[in-house]
C-alpha cells in the first residue's frame, strides 16, 4: 500500500459528452494546485477512446499504465469527467468517488439544467468557474475525508447540548429548518432538518463553506444535487469566530439584514466561551482530554446509517509520521478495506439470499507496514460492529496481537459520541 499523494500529479478533465468540447481542466501536483495543462491532443485521445467504446456498447470505466491510473465517468449523457493520477497507490475507488463529488459540486453551483441541456458552451465554461475553488479542494491534500467516505465530516464539541439548544432556538427565530454550525468545513451541530439533507449536498455544503475565502456574511445561491437540482436555494453564512460559521439553507426569506448583526448577537453572544472551545476541534475532532490510547496516531470513525464520520490525525500531539502522511495512510487503508473486505457504504448491509456469505463477512482486519519488529513501521486496524466502522493508525510500539482488543476498546469509548 503506497503513500498515496506523495509527489503525484492529478489531472481532471470535464467535457461536453456530445461534442467532446473541453469545459475545464484542473490539475494538482503533490496536493497543491498546478498550472500544468494536458495537451489538447491527449484530451482528445482520452475522450475519443471513451466515445469509441460507447459506440460499440462497451463501457470504458478505467485503465492503468505503468505510472498512471485513468478513470472515466459520464453523467446524464451530457457531461464526461476524466481523471488521471500518477499518485503511488491510488485506488480506482477513490478516483470514482472524486468524479462523483466533482459532478456534485458542478450541480451545486450551476444547476443540473445547465449541465444536461447545454445551449451555450462558452457561457457554461464561464459559469463553471464558480466551482473551481471547491473542485480544487478535492484535488488537494485536504484535512477532510467526506469526499472519499461520502459521509459528513463532524467534530464533537465539549458543550454540544448547549450549542444544539441555541441552534434550535436560532432556527425557530429565523423560520428555517436547515441550520448548522461549521468549523473548518466540519459540522459541529445541526438541526434535524439539516441532517436530513441527502447525499451529496450534506457533504458538499460544509465543504464549500470551508473552502471559501473568509467573509463576515454571505448570501450564496446553491442547488441541491439530490433534493433540488434545478431550483436554487440560498445558503446564508454568518461568521461567529474565525473559521467558525453559522450556515442557513433557505428560500427567499429571511433577508440577510434581518439576521446580521442584531439577531446574531442576541442569540450567540452569551455563548462566546462554548463557541471558542470549538475552534481547536477542526484538526482534532474530539474534545481536549478525551481518553485515547497513546499508541493511536489517527482515527476514522464512520456511522454508516447516519452517514457521519469523525476523522483526526492529531489526537495526541506531535509524533512521526507527519499529519499529511497519516492522512494518506488512513485514506489508503480505507479504500483497501472498503473495496476488498467490508461491504460498500454508506448504508446498511445489502440483503442477500446467501446467508453463508453474510456470515463470512469480516468484522476486523489489520495491516502492518514496514516490519513486524517492535518499534518499526506502523500498524493499521479496521473494525466493524453494527452500523459503526473504526479505522485506527497506530504507532510501531503497538503489538500486532493486541490490535483488535485496542480497536474494540476505542470503538466502545467513541460510540456515545457518534
Amino acid at each position: 500500500m503506497g503513500e498515496e499523494g506523495t509527489g503525484g500529479t492529478v489531472h481532471l478533465l470535464c467535457l461536453a459528452a456530445s461534442s467532446g468540447v473541453p469545459l475545464f481542466c484542473r490539475s494538482s501536483r503533490g496536493g497543491a494546485p498546478a498550472r500544468q495543462q494536458l495537451p489538447f491532443s491527449v484530451i482528445g485521445s482520452l475522450n475519443g477512446v471513451h466515445m469509441f467504446g460507447q459506440n460499440l456498447e462497451v463501457q470504458l470505466s478505467s485503465a492503468k499504465t505503468e505510472n498512471t491510473t485513468v478513470v472515466w465517468k459520464s453523467f446524464h449523457d451530457s457531461i464526461t469527467l476524466i481523471v488521471l493520477s500518477s499518485e503511488e497507490g491510488i485506488s480506482e475507488l477513490r478516483l470514482e468517488r472524486l468524479l462523483q463529488m466533482v459532478f456534485g459540486a458542478m450541480v451545486l453551483l450551476v444547476g443540473l439544467e445547465e449541465l444536461t441541456n447545454i445551449r451555450n458552451v462558452e457561457r457554461l465554461k464561464k459559469d463553471l468557474r464558480a466551482s473551481y475553488c471547491l473542485i480544487d479542494s478535492f484535488l488537494g491534500d485536504s484535512e477532510l475525508i467526506g469526499d472519499l467516505t461520502q459521509c459528513v465530516d463532524c467534530v464533537i464539541p465539549p458543550e454540544g447540548s448547549l450549542l444544539q439548544e441555541a441552534l434550535s432556538g436560532f432556527a425557530e427565530a429565523t423560520g428555517t429548518a436547515f441550520v448548522s454550525l461549521v468549523v473548518s468545513g466540519r459540522v459541529v451541530a445541526a438541526t434535524e432538518g439539516w441532517w436530513r439533507l441527502g447525499t451529496p449536498e450534506a457533504v458538499l455544503l460544509p465543504w464549500l463553506v470551508g473552502s471559501l475565502p473568509p467573509q463576515t456574511a454571505r448570501d450564496y445561491p446553491v442547488y441541491l444535487p439530490h433534493g433540488s437540482p434545478t431550483v436554487p436555494h440560498r445558503l446564508l453564512t454568518l461568521t461567529l469566530l474565525p473559521s467558525l460559521e453559522l450556515c442557513l439553507l433557505c428560500g427567499p426569506s429571511p433577508p440577510l439584514s434581518q439576521l446580521y448583526p442584531q439577531l446574531l448577537e442576541r442569540c450567540w453572544q452569551p455563548l462566546l466561551d462554548p463557541l471558542r472551545a470549538c475552534l481547536p476541534l477542526g484538526p482534532r475532532a474530539l474534545p481536549s482530554g478525551f481518553p485515547l490510547h497513546t499508541d493511536i496516531l489517527g482515527l476514522l470513525l464512520l456511522h454508516l446509517e447516519l452517514k457521519r464520520c469523525l476523522f483526526t490525525v492529531e489526537p495526541l500531539g506531535d509524533k512521526e509520521p507527519s499529519p499529511e502522511q497519516r492522512r494518506r495512510l488512513l485514506r489508503n487503508f480505507y479504500t483497501l478495506v472498503t473495496s476488498t473486505h467490508f461491504p460498500p457504504e454508506p448504508g446498511p448491509l445489502e440483503k442477500t439470499e446467501d446467508e453463508v456469505y453474510q456470515a463470512q463477512l469480516p468484522r476486523a482486519c489489520y495491516l502492518v507496514l514496514g516490519t513486524e519488529e517492535p518499534g518499526k513501521g506502523v500498524r493499521l486496524v479496521a473494525l466493524q460492529l453494527g452500523v459503526r466502522r473504526l479505522l485506527l493508525l497506530l504507532s510501531p510500539q503497538s503489538p500486532s496481537h493486541g490490535l483488535r482488543s485496542l480497536a474494540t476498546h476505542t470503538l466502545h469509548a467513541l460510540t456515545p459520541l457518534l
